[in-house]
């Protein structure tokens, strides 16, 4: 069986890490694929409808070299319960 890393983000502690993680990577794609793998955890449906999106809008979104809007980032991740917050490098 493939690794799937939604079936570990059960709270909101290990969604956080690996969010935080994805960002440090300085990566477009992964941090799309962390969200996408986090809203898959809290299941999709119910992450589209909680930022507005249609369903089928939230995969294309988050699949593999879109280039969504920030603003489309941003009503995923408030909709996902995470907030990105910068510090000093």
């Amino acid at each position: 069986m493939a690794f799937d890393a939604a079936r570990y983000l059960d709270d909101d502690e290990a969604i956080a890490e690996y969010m935080t993680a994805a960002l440090e990577a300085n990566d477009p794609d992964l941090l799309l694929l962390a969200l996408s793998d986090v809203a898959r955890a809290k299941g999709m449906a119910q992450v589209a409808k909680d930022a507005g999106l249609g369903r089928e809008s939230l995969y294309k979104a988050l699949a593999p070299g879109a280039k969504p809007r920030f603003e489309t980032v941003m009503k995923v991740a408030r909709a996902l319960g995470v907030r990105f917050t910068a510090q000093p490098t």
